[in-house]
C-alpha cells in the first residue's frame, strides 16, 4: 500500500460532507477522475469500502462512518497545529477569508483590505459579500463583517467605528407629486418599498427621536429584498425608500434623492469585525486584527 498522505484523509472528509464526489472535487481544486482515483486506492490498501456509490448518490458504509469519526477530530488538531506553527512567522503569508455584507465589504476594502495587502506582500484575501447572515465557522471563514446588531454572541466582535444610519428618500419626481411626511405615521399614506430579510421576515422601518422609539410596517405594492434594485425603483419615481445613509451618499449629494425624516433617523450600531474566540488566529489573521485595531483608533477623535 502506498503511503496515505493528509490529502488522502481529508478528501475522504470532504466526500463525507457534500455527499458528491464532484462537489468535494471542486471544494479540493481537482478533478473528480483524480479524486475517485485517490478514494480506489486508500480503499484498496485498508481494505475496505469507505463509500456505497450509485449513479445519483454517494454514502459513508459502517466502515467508512467509523473512519470518519476517528479521522475527523485528529485533522482538525492537525490543523490547529500548524496554523499555530504559522502564526510564529515573521512574515505572515497565506489566505484570509472574510464574509461581509456588500456595503460592509466595500467600506472596509480601501482603507482595511487594501492596506493589509501593501503592508503583507505574501498574504491574499479572499473577500465574499453576502445579504444572507452566514455560519463563518462552518462555512470556513476567518472574520465576519456586519453591524453589532447582526454578531453572533459567541463571537468576539472589534468595532470598525463605522456608525451605521438609515436614510429615508424619495426622487424629485415623487416629492413633487406627494407632500414629504412630516413623522413615521404619514408613510401610511404613501407608497413605500418595502424589504425583505434574507430570512423571508419584512424589515420593519425604525425610528427614534427625544427617547420615542417607532417602529412602522410600512405599506407599500413592491417589495424587494435587494439594495441596488430598491435604490434603482426610488430614483425611477416608484416610492419611498430606506437605505443605509453611506449607499445613498451620492445620490443625495447630486439631487437624484431628497432625504426626509432626518431627524427620526439617528445613528446606530457600528461595523464589527468578529470571530471565533475557541479558534487561535493564524499568523495572517492576528495581522489583520491587528491592522484593525491600528486603523479604528486612528479614526478615534482625541481625548479631550
Amino acid at each position: 500500500m502506498r503511503g496515505v498522505g493528509l490529502k488522502d484523509l481529508e478528501a475522504v472528509l470532504a466526500i463525507a460532507r457534500n455527499g458528491s464526489f464532484r462537489a468535494a472535487a471542486l471544494d479540493l481544486d481537482m478533478s473528480s477522475t483524480a479524486l475517485s482515483h485517490a478514494i480506489a486506492q486508500l480503499e484498496s490498501g485498508l481494505g475496505v469500502r469507505l463509500f456505497n456509490r450509485t449513479t445519483r448518490s454517494v454514502a459513508l458504509t459502517e466502515a467508512g462512518r467509523q473512519f470518519v469519526d476517528r479521522i475527523g477530530p485528529a485533522l482538525s488538531d492537525i490543523g490547529t497545529a500548524m496554523e499555530e506553527a504559522r502564526s510564529q512567522a515573521e512574515t505572515p503569508s497565506g489566505m484570509v477569508r472574510i464574509n461581509a455584507s456588500a456595503l460592509a465589504g466595500q467600506q472596509i476594502l480601501s482603507g482595511l483590505v487594501l492596506e493589509f495587502l501593501r503592508r503583507y506582500p505574501k498574504m491574499q484575501v479572499d473577500l465574499a459579500t453576502d445579504e444572507r447572515l452566514v455560519d463563518i465557522v462552518a462555512e470556513n471563514f476567518d472574520l465576519g463583517v456586519r453591524v453589532r446588531d447582526l454578531v453572533p454572541s459567541d463571537m468576539i466582535a472589534l468595532s470598525l467605528g463605522h456608525p451605521q444610519r438609515y436614510a429615508v428618500v424619495a426622487s424629485p419626481d415623487y416629492f413633487a407629486r406627494h407632500p414629504p411626511p412630516q413623522n413615521p405615521a404619514d408613510l401610511k399614506s404613501h407608497a413605500c418599498l418595502r424589504a425583505r430579510l434574507p430570512n423571508g421576515a419584512l424589515f420593519r422601518w425604525h425610528f427614534e427621536r427625544q427617547g420615542e422609539t417607532v417602529l412602522v410596517d410600512v405599506p407599500g405594492r413592491l417589495t424587494l429584498d435587494e439594495a441596488g434594485v430598491a435604490r434603482r425603483a426610488v430614483l425611477e419615481g416608484a416610492g419611498i425608500g430606506i437605505f443605509l445613509e453611506q449607499s445613498v451618499t451620492d445620490d443625495l449629494a447630486a439631487g437624484r434623492m431628497i432625504r426626509c425624516l432626518e431627524d427620526w433617523t439617528p445613528p446606530r450600531s457600528e461595523l464589527c469585525l468578529y470571530y471565533p474566540g475557541r479558534r487561535h488566529p493564524s499568523a495572517g489573521v492576528a495581522a489583520f486584527l491587528a491592522l484593525a485595531r491600528e486603523v479604528t483608533s486612528q479614526q478615534r477623535p482625541p481625548r479631550s
